[in-house]
């Protein structure tokens, strides 16, 4: 048998292979210990962007501060728009997949206008697409989200910008 005859598909092979590899490591190298699932596989990462929305609620002294409410955001892979993730929390896919899932784990954002990093465990599984096995959720390289300024008003909303990737993980 000739080597090289073999070589363009030991190559191709390779860079099919390499990025996910270097995906896996990058992931799990960033995040920190408070939000790691280190015996995981990665299922899928999408990028969100969006709001969190806030109300202005007044607490029993009648002091008005905002309140997280909900999130609205898209999520896109290569560009395109593959789902969404709004209030519950829940990520739906447009395969039909959803999941819900509450927080079990917390990181502080990279700056105080960013909002933190998540493990959340996924508490309900619907569809039979790509989202159907998972089990854990981490958000993270957040940017903005966080509430700022004062509410005037108990009621009043606020949408506040924020992006953040979603990394979607099947326990081994």
């Amino acid at each position: 048998m000739n080597i090289n005859m073999n070589m363009p598909m030991i190559r191709t092979s390779l860079a099919v292979v390499a990025p996910l590899i270097a995906l896996s490591a990058t992931a799990s190298a960033q995040v920190p210990q408070s939000i790691a699932e280190p015996d995981a596989t990665i299922v899928a990462i999408y990028h969100a962007e969006g709001t969190q929305i806030y109300e202005c609620t007044a607490d029993a002294d009648k002091q008005l501060s905002w309140v997280f409410r909900e999130p609205t955001a898209s999520l896109f892979a290569d560009g395109l728009t593959v789902g969404r993730h709004y209030a519950g929390p829940r990520w739906e896919l447009s395969d039909g997949s959803i999941v819900a899932a509450k927080p079990v784990g917390r990181a502080p954002g990279k700056t105080a206008g960013d909002i933190q990093w998540l493990k959340l465990a996924v508490t309900v599984n619907r569809g039979d697409g790509k989202l159907a096995h998972v089990d854990v959720i981490q958000r993270i390289n957040t940017s903005g989200g966080v509430a700022s300024g004062r509410c005037e008003e108990a009621g009043q909303l606020l949408n506040v910008p924020y992006s953040a990737d979603y990394a979607f993980l099947r326990k081994d």
